[in-house]
């Protein structure tokens, strides 16, 4: 159930990132985005001395991670 509630919170996360960031992504593309937005936003928040716990801290933390990801990637394509 652990492996699926994450690729849950990883879609959910990702998708959330496209829109925040005016992305358009698929399906795929979305939880792969989510999913290494979890780490970056463990790391990141992390960093900073913060953890999030529970569904919603998990989303809040992947989501900002995966808005992180998006924004370096944008810089990079550039």
């Amino acid at each position: 159930m652990g492996i699926l509630f994450s690729i849950l919170i990883g879609i959910l996360s990702g998708w959330l990132a496209s829109q925040i960031m005016k992305e358009n992504s698929g399906l795929i593309k979305n939880l792969i985005i989510g999913i290494i937005g979890s780490f970056v936003g463990s790391f990141a928040f992390g960093a900073i001395g913060m953890s999030f716990h529970g569904a919603i801290g998990s989303i809040i933390g992947s989501t900002v991670g995966a808005v992180i990801l998006l924004f370096i990637l944008r810089l990079i394509k550039k």
